[in-house]
């Protein structure tokens, strides 16, 4: 298989992986795609830890990091010293009907509180100021593909990563997002259809990648609800020169997914899951249940902004994910797990997109007449 991104990264199938777990990383950039740590749930030191992890045992083969750095949240008009500050003046501005309903929310459900020790990281990667720290740290290692999760990656950012070498990519939900997107001299455009998990927009896969690849000039990736290589072969035949996955991702053997979430993600039908905004403020694609109905409700005070809500629910998530109360555990799906009925190594899962591939191709072949 080759093109343009094969080429780009010297890897052998057009793959890409986007994962929380470095254990999944590696194991498909070994395979021969390209496994990429997404960085928001880490601070600076814990991301140091984990790319020399991958550093480690990737045998030399090219990974990359995924940040968030959205060109609007609320504060990004805030003069602050520090992000420690950032955080205080943003805890001001949520409201206390809000964390009342939160509170009232998880009582009802029977969800214990955390010790005093014991409280989750509030902010995150969400903003510019929290995300560059991460960007320094991965920059400082040997990654070949930087990654923005949610809209263009500031233009300083696009020109650190390519004196160091490194590709950058960033997501797009509507060909005008891949426009911005290139203009500020991104690499790759990640076209993301409506069925992706984590942050999406409302246009499907198979309608948004032609619109796309037909608005750009550089390597587009199919992704949004991808996970066969049957899908990789209509990705490819509309025009994209590789695919981008992750919700694949969460049960492998080697994901940190904990046993009561895999087996929720294997029972689950592609018709589980709803674009939120009760994860971060913005629309996201999340397992349905309890939660999300919470939220939608006649009693929900309506969600904040990225990033407040996070920040709002940020030890509640935590507090649900130590407790009995899986009615209300949440967290970013795509359709694709409807399809996702086996727990499989990272790499067997990469050869098979890879065999269903070739065996798609193969059969379009017979119908035209090249077979």
């Amino acid at each position: 298989m080759r093109t343009r991104v094969t080429d780009m990264f010297g890897i052998e199938f057009p793959i890409f992986a986007f994962s929380h777990c470095r254990d999944v990383v590696a194991a498909v950039s070994r395979a021969g795609g390209m496994g990429v740590l997404g960085a928001l749930y880490f601070t600076p030191e814990e991301l140091e830890i984990e790319l020399k992890w991958i550093d480690d045992h990737v045998d030399g083969r090219p990974y990359g990091v995924d940040v968030v750095m959205p060109a609007s949240y609320a504060g990004s008009d805030l003069d602050v010293d520090s992000p420690a500050d950032l955080v205080a003046r943003l805890q001001g501005m949520i409201p206390q009907g809000h964390r009342a309903f939160v509170e009232d929310l998880l009582a009802r459900h029977g969800v214990p509180p955390l010790d005093g020790s014991d409280s989750g990281k509030v902010l995150l990667g969400w903003t510019d100021a929290t995300a560059r720290p991460q960007v320094e740290v991965a920059l400082r290692h040997p990654i070949a593909l930087l990654a923005n999760a949610l809209g263009p990656p500031p233009a300083d950012v696009v020109e650190q990563a390519h004196a160091k070498g490194v590709k950058v990519a960033a997501l797009a939900s509507t060909p005008r997002h891949a426009v911005k997107q290139v203009e500020v001299g991104v690499d790759v455009v990640v076209a993301q259809g409506t069925e992706a998990g984590g942050h999406t927009g409302e246009i499907s896969t198979m309608v948004l990648i032609p619109q796309v690849v037909d608005a750009v000039d550089v390597p587009v990736l199919a992704a949004g609800g991808i996970g066969s290589g049957r899908q990789m072969a209509a990705g490819m035949a509309l025009g994209a020169e590789g695919v981008w996955t992750g919700s694949i991702w969460l049960a492998v053997e080697e994901a940190d997914t904990s046993e009561t979430v895999r087996r929720r993600i294997i029972a689950a039908t592609s018709r589980d899951t709803v674009r939120s905004r009760s994860w971060t403020g913005k629309p996201a694609r999340l397992l349905k249940n309890e939660w999300t109905d919470a939220w939608e409700s006649a009693e929900s005070p309506g969600t904040l902004p990225m990033p407040l809500q996070f920040m709002l629910i940020s030890d509640a998530l935590r507090r649900i994910g130590r407790s009995d109360a899986t009615e209300l555990a949440t967290f970013p799906a795509g359709q694709i797990i409807g399809a996702m009925n086996q727990v499989k190594p990272a790499k067997q899962v990469v050869f098979e997109m890879v065999e269903e591939y070739v065996e798609a191709m193969e059969r379009l072949g017979s119908i035209t007449g090249d077979g």
